[in-house]
């Protein structure tokens, strides 16, 4: 299968390369970062992790891909699309997610990354909608996903403590084909 890679503005997303790991890591496995993703990971967790992105691309063709800035090719963090894989949720759906540095935060990486992401879902992957999912005090989070025209599905919220022992709900968002069409004018 051909490297995948596709250009925005400033970014790269991209396969990954076994030279991005240390940078991912190092950038993204902080208390801020992992606050609403089950918290900072040890080795074992890190080692599972980069497998599960691994495997998404062999089985999909898609997975959440290494964020590269293009200006400097930093490493940012993550952005892209998988199938929907959390027990007691929405399975199999097509979803968009993101995780960036701190210090990419507030510059509009993430939409810039995710509007591609979202592209790449309807144009090439054929998506009928796509999906997008965090827990309710991640206000940073769900505030992009309305910011891309997505909108709040409470019928696809799920319980799941691994992200948020005090509300223990994963929130879902979705956006579909028609709906993105006319969000991106």
């Amino acid at each position: 299968m051909a490297e995948f890679r596709h250009e925005t503005d400033r970014l790269i997303l991209r396969d990954w390369r076994e030279e991005d790991w240390p940078f991912f890591w190092e950038g993204t496995n902080t208390p801020g970062v992992m606050r609403w993703l089950g918290g900072v990971c040890d080795g074992a967790k890190r080692d599972a992790a980069q497998q599960r992105l691994l495997s998404y691309e062999r089985e999909h063709g898609h997975t959440f891909w290494c964020v590269e800035r293009r200006g400097d090719g930093a490493i940012l963090g993550f952005c892209g699309l998988k199938r929907s894989n959390q027990t007691g949720g929405p399975l199999g759906m097509m979803e968009v997610g993101w995780r960036l540095r701190e210090d990419a935060w507030g510059r509009g990486y993430a939409k810039e990354a995710a509007t591609a992401s979202l592209d790449l879902a309807f144009d090439r992957f054929d998506a009928e909608e796509v999906i997008a999912m965090t827990v309710q005090r991640n206000t940073a989070s769900w505030g992009l996903m309305q910011r891309l025209g997505m909108r709040r599905r409470a019928d696809l919220d799920f319980d799941n403590a691994e992200f948020d022992k005090e509300d223990p709900v994963i929130i879902v968002y979705s956006i579909d084909r028609a709906s993105w069409t006319a969000h991106r004018g």
